[in-house]
């Protein structure tokens, strides 16, 4: 996948995702993605390289950095807990979707109780 694909794919799940929203916290020409308020995606251009930024753990962070050569530490971000998702040969749509996924569970877990419950309500609406 190129970068423009990437990040046109990476906006369309992202904003698939129960209540997630888009925003423009930081600038207009970044996309952020939030969840109950918090951020689980961030989708922008640094110098020439576009870039998507995406929540995980440290372990995988480590392992998805060794496995791709196109994946970093999280560009203007928590380096241990957040992963920034550059163009590259290895990069595709099944990555990117598991990647999204698992950082919007990591945002939904750290969530209250009713948070939570909310969430669920629209979660199981079609």
């Amino acid at each position: 996948m190129n970068e423009d694909e990437i990040q046109t794919y990476a906006m369309r799940i992202a904003a698939q995702k129960p209540l997630a929203e888009l925003s423009y916290t930081f600038g207009e020409d970044i996309h952020v993605f939030k969840v109950m308020d918090k951020i689980f995606m961030m989708s922008f251009k640094h110098a020439t390289q576009k870039i998507v930024n995406l929540k995980c753990t440290p372990e995988q962070s480590e392992i998805l950095r060794d496995l791709y050569p196109s994946i970093h530490t999280g560009y203007h971000m928590n380096k241990q807990h957040w992963i920034s998702v550059y163009a590259g040969e290895k990069i595709d749509v099944t990555l990117i979707e598991d990647l999204i996924q698992t950082s919007y569970q990591l945002v939904t877990a750290k969530l209250s109780k009713k948070q939570k419950q909310v969430l669920a309500v629209y979660a199981e609406i079609p």
